[in-house]
């Protein structure tokens, strides 16, 4: 490129450097908007963890180019400067703008050397500044998608430049440029689609331009050889012969990139594109009347808009449209030009052909002449068919301004132009600076496009107003009643609001503009895939009540039958499976969900869930690692894998759970739950300090953490730090009055180490009314009695606690001696007890041993008991969707023998939401 922009001078390059700068500046302050949020926050390809073979079998958004939802754009190119943008800055916006920045002023460079091809010297700047301040360029420039034009571009024009030095002293060929156009043009394809078509700009330059011929020469030249009256010239022969190897070139990359989309164009649906399924004439006539209106674009761009699908154009459905007059006009002129430049010779009419040239041929992909896309108006695809018009306005510049009389006037003009347009240009930019102010300003030019309201919604909903979403949403119903996009964001913004009633009535609307299932018909072909969804959100809605599961299994049912790999039904369904305790049907929907994408972080991950509820935990471990091994930061993977590690009690495997918990942590600084868990991992290697500052750190940032509290007090209490327990048990008992191991063990400390036996008999009394059949709180009551020398009582109340759990020994033990000491009445109080030890002391005992062996259990969810240790987030993310799982672990023998009523209680828990976002 430095060897062709030589004769483009420094002055140049710096006065366009300088405008280009003044127009886009405020570009580097807009976020991802609108296609950016797939091509670059959602696209996976993009992280370094991806391989970079990905780019070459994926699409432009990330989707594997042989699944049938895929958009079929094909561009790993220009993923591969987005990835490289994300290695230096991941998702820093300012850098993925500044690019854009510094490849439009490439362009506009290497646009003004091929303007010295067909210009003269001032009106090639003239041209290249109307270029460097289109504002129709500033989707392609300040939306970070837009870099495919961009990219495509320069090497688009780089081939032609290289082309036009293929023509040697005395008409020969040099195959050097040739073959490097091929590249180039390859190129330019891999970055955006378009940049196949400079082979014919080429094969236009070569005939018209290159070899100096003109329609009339050709016709004649033709006329001639069929009448057998002379032979082809040796020069045309040439000539056929370059043209000959550049088709030849041509075919080999369509025949590739035909390839590349397995022979599938990708499916659009009405809503995207209402003219390419109307009926003829309506579809012609449309069609027809695109041309004009993206004309008018480049002459008069005032009112820009970022979406022109639905029905931002009415269809043009008769002959009468008074619209078809536009179609006329545009029509004859660029007839007119076409005669013009093909009929007479000269520099003029060779300007005007390479201008057309470049306006047409570059817009034919995009024209839906040839083939539907999945858009009506993309100002984007406007950014090299504007070359052209530069050119032309350049052309008819100078032809202005060499007569006198006209000379002062258009040099008003051209200024009031660059001008106006520079402005607009940089008002423009502001409108990308966030989704809401994008769509908020295609509302102004546009308010018939139902999908402008529906984003409008979403970027409220993204700000959590749902109020003010569920309104646009809505006028989206009203201007497009039939859009099931619309009906499903509305019912999903009602049940964001709380109203189930009325989110099961959008849905069910939705769902009825669905087309019938036709048997041996792909139902992907006739609707988009992502309107599936909608029987996903009503199944995700209505299995919240217990009564109608099985109907919500059935709508999950109903999608797959309609597409079998439709990968989130089977994820959604193995959730609802799991909830209706049917785990062995819920690995089955999940390993089918891993057949049709196997690198799929989350899928096993939740795969690994439903080997925990099959009580298969190294399996369960297994595909923990799995999930690891495709996405190292899976925080839920990282979390869970490292408790299952931990309660399998195998002391090899804790150094491993350790490092997945200061992993987990430091991607989740602010989560108390994985401090909590690395505190009690420190407390199974018996480092008790370490336990100590990590329990603080829990409950620093979460200060009624329920189990933190409860285990940190446990920590002190068996260090004999007994009285620096108790103000964390105050804590926890304030927040959970009826925490009854928490009042064991205030009680048991009050009496042991404080002497006060008054609190203790409070916190037994607490128990026993929360739970009178609470056999450790009843039997530290009758210790209670005995200290306080009712020996009376003390004797009932422990004949009482022995009929709650007859097989207890020292409770038999306790009751044999208080009875012995009523009998001997007159021995002394500490003759019999202390022998075995006091009943105090013995309960102590007792009391720690019963308390000790929470730290030998674990829950992943917070419970009402804390019995055992607990991790009280376990939530799991599945594409849009999130999923929370509850489980919790028996308790140990020893506690169910003394509390068979309480362990009834520990049954497994399993609680599975799921949020899906529609569109």
């Amino acid at each position: 490129l430095v060897e062709k922009m030589a004769d483009v001078s420094l002055k140049e390059a710096a006065l366009i450097v300088g405008v280009v700068a003044a127009c886009y500046w405020n570009s580097l302050f807009c976020g991802f908007v609108f296609d950016d949020v797939s091509a670059i926050l959602d696209n996976k390809d993009l992280h370094p963890s991806t391989p970079l073979k990905n780019l070459f079998q994926n699409d432009f958004w990330g989707t594997p180019m042989s699944e049938e939802r895929s958009h079929k754009s094909y561009r790993p190119l220009t993923v591969l400067t987005f990835r490289l943008n994300y290695l230096f800055s991941e998702l820093n916006a300012v850098s993925y703008h500044f690019l854009n920045l510094v490849f439009h002023v490439v362009v506009c460079i290497v646009f003004l050397k091929v303007c010295k091809l067909f210009l003269d010297h001032r009106s090639s700047i003239v041209a290249s500044l109307l270029f460097a301040v289109h504002p129709i360029h500033t989707e392609a420039v300040t939306g970070v998608v837009g870099r495919a034009e961009l990219l495509s571009s320069i090497f688009f024009l780089a081939a032609f430049l290289s082309y036009t030095k293929s023509k040697g002293p005395d008409n020969t060929i040099v195959w050097t440029p040739i073959a490097v156009t091929v590249f180039l043009v390859a190129v330019a394809t891999l970055c955006k689609e378009q940049g196949i078509t400079v082979v014919g700009i080429c094969c236009v330059y070569e005939v018209f331009i290159a070899q100096g011929y003109t329609l009339p020469t050709l016709l004649d030249t033709a006329v001639q050889i069929l009448r057998g009256k002379g032979s082809i010239p040796f020069s045309m022969l040439q000539t056929l012969l370059k043209l000959i190897v550049l088709m030849f070139s041509t075919l080999l990359l369509v025949v590739v990139r035909v390839q590349v989309i397995q022979s599938q164009l990708p499916v659009f649906t009405r809503f995207d594109n209402p003219a390419a399924v109307s009926p003829s004439p309506a579809r012609q006539l449309t069609f027809n009347y695109l041309l004009p209106v993206n004309a008018w674009l480049l002459l008069n761009p005032s009112e820009l808009c970022c979406d022109w699908t639905m029905g931002t154009i009415p269809l043009v459905e008769s002959l009468l449209d008074v619209r078809n007059i536009a179609t006329l006009t545009f029509f004859c002129f660029l007839g007119a030009l076409i005669v013009f430049s093909l009929r007479y010779p000269g520099d003029s009419s060779k300007t005007v052909l390479m201008a057309l040239c470049l306006i047409v041929l570059p817009f034919i992909p995009a024209s839906n002449l040839f083939f539907p896309v999945g858009f009506v108006v993309a100002e984007r695809v406007l950014y090299v068919p504007s070359m052209g018009f530069c050119i032309l306005v350049a052309h008819g510049w100078k032809k202005l301004s060499n007569k006198n009389v006209l000379r002062k006037v258009s040099w008003v003009c051209l200024a009031a132009v660059l001008f106006t347009h520079a402005l607009k240009t940089l008002h423009r930019n502001w409108d990308w600076e966030s989704e809401y102010t994008l769509f908020m300003s295609a509302l102004k030019v546009n308010k018939n496009n139902a999908k402008l309201w529906n984003n409008v919604g979403h970027a409220l909903e993204n700000e959590k107003n749902f109020e003010r979403a569920l309104q646009f949403f809505i006028q989206a119903t009203q201007v497009q009643p039939d859009d099931i996009g619309a009906h499903m964001n509305v019912g999903r913004t009602y049940k964001n609001l709380n109203k189930t009633k009325e989110a099961e009535e959008s849905y069910l609307i939705a769902k009825s503009l669905m087309p019938q299932i036709i048997p041996g018909k792909k139902y992907a072909a006739r609707v988009a895939p992502n309107h599936l969804n909608v029987y996903i959100n009503l199944a995700n809605l209505i299995r919240a009540n217990e009564s109608r599961l099985e109907e919500a299994d059935q709508l999950y049912r109903q999608a797959i039958s309609m597409r079998p790999d439709f990968k989130q039904a089977y994820i959604s369904r193995g959730e609802l499976l799991l909830r209706m305790n049917k785990p062995l049907k819920a690995k089955e929907a999940y390993l089918r969900a891993l057949e049709l994408d196997r690198t799929n972080a989350d899928l096993w991950y939740n795969l690994a869930i439903v080997y925990i509820e099959l009580k298969d935990p190294a399996e369960a471990l297994k595909n923990f690692n799995r999930a690891l091994e495709l996405n190292p930061a899976h925080k839920l993977a990282l979390f869970n894998s490292a408790l299952l590690m931990q309660e399998s009690g195998d002391a090899r495997l804790r150094p491993e759970a350790k490092q997945r918990l200061l992993h987990y942590v430091k991607e989740e600084p602010e989560d108390a739950n994985g401090y909590f868990n690395l505190g009690m991992l420190a407390m199974d290697d018996k480092k008790d300090m370490e336990a100590e500052a990590w329990m603080k750190k829990a409950i620093r940032l979460q200060p009624n953490f329920r189990s933190a509290l409860f285990n940190l007090a446990l920590l002190y209490s068996q260090t004999s730090k007994e009285l620096m327990a108790l103000p964390v048990l105050e804590d926890l008992l304030r927040y959970y009055p009826d925490h009854t191991k928490g009042l064991i063990l205030k009680g048991d400390i009050l009496m042991n180490q404080k002497k006060d036996i008054v609190g203790a008999k409070k916190c037994f009394e607490k128990i026993l009314e929360l739970d009178p059949n609470n056999v450790q709180g009843k039997h530290n009551l009758c210790v209670v009695y005995f200290e306080e020398r009712d020996l009376i009582k003390a004797e009932k109340c422990l004949v009482e606690t022995l009929a709650l759990a007859p097989h207890e020994e020292y409770i038999q033990r306790h009751l044999n001696i208080v009875r012995s000491k009523i009998a001997s009445l007159g021995a002394v109080e500490q003759s019999s007890l202390p022998s075995e030890g006091t009943a105090a002391a013995e309960e102590k005992k007792k009391s720690f041993h019963n308390l000790k062996e929470i730290k030998n259990e674990k829950k992943t969810t917070q419970s009402a008991v804390d019995n055992t240790k607990e991790h009280s987030k376990n939530k799991k993310i599945t594409e849009k969707n999130t999923v929370d799982k509850e489980t919790s672990k028996k308790s140990t023998k020893e506690i169910k023998d003394i509390e068979k009523k309480r362990v009834a209680a520990l049954k497994r828990l399993e609680e599975i939401e799921r949020i899906l976002n529609g569109e």
